[in-house]
């Protein structure tokens, strides 16, 4: 049978001849009924010109975020798009490349990489940043693991915040619960950021890390430097989280506000809001720590003729070392999206990042003071909370409800909060970005004034 061509017929027979099965029905016997699709009406085969057609009027019946106002968000954020990041992304030499493993032949990829963990490092406030994670679940789980080895073991209990976000916490629970490590989460308070209080009445000698999101799930900026505190009173990793990387843009990373790690999602970097990824974790670092640092490194170096170059210098992984040994088994780094993330913001450049963020802060304060006049039920949920460029709304019904009433006035005006459980209030998680036009804010408050 040819690799590239399925199996027939006489293929399938022979296959389940082989094992000694009657049919293809007899093989997943064992698979209830509830889980079986049953029979698939595929229709008749087209030509290439037929097919082509069929699939472009299927494709326009999908609403895209350019089709109309959209203020979606809760993780995913829609960020201006360079022509030049797909341009470069396209190129073959970056485009077919797998792994740097030979540094003669991959000068090109390491030095992405390099530049990379450099700019993660600026932007983060850290010493040390590594060569990427798959998304900003995994990398809050790669940095409460690291917590864990940090203390040897002998700390078994990681403190993380309520506000983090849902996702992030249900992937961290998954984990932990398989290595018998005990999460316990500490509510908000009433302004939406973590409880002070309680955090300091949960923190102990059991405590391996303190894990905090800024801004966190619900958009409101955290008070970072007292997090910090209280896990270091205790002598615990201070872990903050960034799920909206653009607003590093703006607002400090927390290596520069006494966090130990700062790690998270790096998807607005360049990369767009696609269906569940692909998306680029990020993970930084003090260097005293770099040696339980997961995934690998990319350093600068010279060649035997003294010309700079790039080589991997420090690799941690499974693939590497003996696997009892290896503090992940990340088997990839994401390098493509690596440097997408790269590209857009080496296009941007430090004050070009500085004003997209500010104009995310900007219209976001625009929106919030509109929706102090709208009335009909509109509100905010936390009136008195300073945030980035996200905030949950209240209005007259619940998220799900709002959500489908919005829509059939033509704008996506977020996502329900009570999706994710939680317990914030049930209303709508708006997002403004720099895409945001005046035209989509005046939009939005439109829609909202005649849905009451």
């Amino acid at each position: 049978m040819h690799p590239w061509i399925g199996a027939g017929a006489e293929d399938r027979a022979r296959i389940l001849a082989e094992i000694g099965k009657g049919s293809v029905d007899q093989l997943f016997s064992q698979l209830p009924q509830s889980v079986q699709v049953g029979a698939v009406g595929v229709p008749e085969a087209l030509d290439e010109a037929s097919l082509l057609t069929y699939l472009e009027g299927l494709a326009g019946e999908n609403l895209t975020l350019d089709d109309m106002p959209s203020f979606l968000g809760a993780g995913v954020y829609r960020h201006v798009q360079p022509a030049a990041v797909d341009a470069v992304l396209g190129r073959a030499e970056f485009f077919t490349s797998y792994t740097p493993y030979q540094p003669e032949i991959s000068q090109g990829t390491l030095q992405v990489i390099f530049e990379f963990q450099t700019i993660i490092c600026q932007l983060t406030g850290l010493e040390v940043a590594n060569a990427s994670l798959y998304d900003g679940a995994t990398a809050v789980v790669e940095a409460a693991l690291m917590a864990h080895r940090i203390h040897r073991g002998r700390r078994d209990r990681i403190l993380v915040a309520e506000t983090v976000h849902p996702v992030y916490r249900r992937v961290l629970n998954t984990y932990a619960d398989a290595l018998g490590l005990e999460v316990e989460t500490v509510p908000l308070s009433e302004d939406a950021r973590l409880d002070g209080c309680a955090l300091v009445a949960a923190v102990g000698e059991d405590v391996c890390g303190v894990v905090v999101q800024s801004p966190n799930f619900l958009g409101v900026i955290e008070d970072l430097p007292a997090a910090a505190a209280a896990a270091h009173g205790c002598g615990a990793i201070a872990i903050q989280v960034v799920a909206e990387a653009a607003s590093l843009g703006v607002l400090k990373g927390g290596g520069a506000l006494g966090f130990d790690i700062v790690c998270g999602e790096a998807q607005s970097f360049g990369i767009p809001a696609g269906f569940g990824g692909p998306h680029l974790g990020f993970f930084a670092c003090r260097e005293e720590h770099v040696r339980q640092m997961p995934g690998r490194l990319v350093g600068e170096t010279v060649d035997a003729e003294g010309r700079r170059g790039f080589c991997l210098t420090l690799s941690t992984r499974e693939q590497h070392i003996r696997r009892a040994k290896a503090t992940s088994n990340i088997c990839t780094n994401h390098g493509l999206m690596a440097l997408a993330a790269t590209v857009w913001l080496e296009l941007l450049g430090g004050s070009g990042l500085c004003a997209l963020a500010n104009s995310c802060l900007s219209r976001a304060a625009w929106l919030r003071e509109r929706v102090a006049t709208i009335g009909g039920g509109w509100r905010l949920a936390y009136p008195g909370s300073a945030v980035f460029n996200e905030m949950l709304l209240l209005g007259p019904g619940s998220g799900p409800e709002l959500v489908e009433r919005m829509a059939d006035e033509g704008v996506l005006a977020g996502v329900p909060s009570r999706l994710w459980g939680g317990s914030w209030p049930d209303g709508l998680l708006v997002a403004v970005t720099e895409r945001s036009s005046r035209h989509e804010l005046e939009a939005l408050v439109a829609a909202m004034g005649r849905v009451r």
